[in-house]
């Protein structure tokens, strides 16, 4: 026996030693046994044909995204070709109003031979 103790386990702090009473420990047998981690195989064709699909949507979307590219590419050269005819459209316009003046004036000077 240990006199003066400090409170602390085991002991009062009157100074006499009294022992816990000790437990008795009951083991569940079944915790004990290895636990079945094996993946349910369904699960794993499931997982590996989800993986699948999503490699053939991803191909797929980055396929659209590449036509959408050529697509805009094919646009923007269309609207400078738009632009060049429309401008061509006005000087040609100018050109005609040139061209009338000349044969114009190629009359008045025929007449004018006559």
């Amino acid at each position: 026996m240990i006199a003066g103790g400090s409170g602390g386990f085991g002991f009062s702090s009157g100074g006499a030693a009294i022992a816990a009473p000790i437990t008795a420990v009951q083991v569940n047998k079944s915790l004990l046994a290895p636990l079945n981690l094996e993946i349910d195989p369904t699960i794993q064709a499931v997982r590996t044909q989800e993986k699948e699909q999503i490699k053939t949507l991803n191909n797929r979307f980055a396929s659209f995204i590449d036509k959408v590219r050529f697509l805009e590419q094919q646009n923007k050269m269309l609207e400078t070709k738009w632009k060049l005819l429309q401008e061509q459209t006005t000087t040609r316009s100018n050109i005609d109003g040139m061209f009338e003046a000349y044969i114009a004036n190629l009359h008045q000077l025929h007449q004018g031979c006559l």
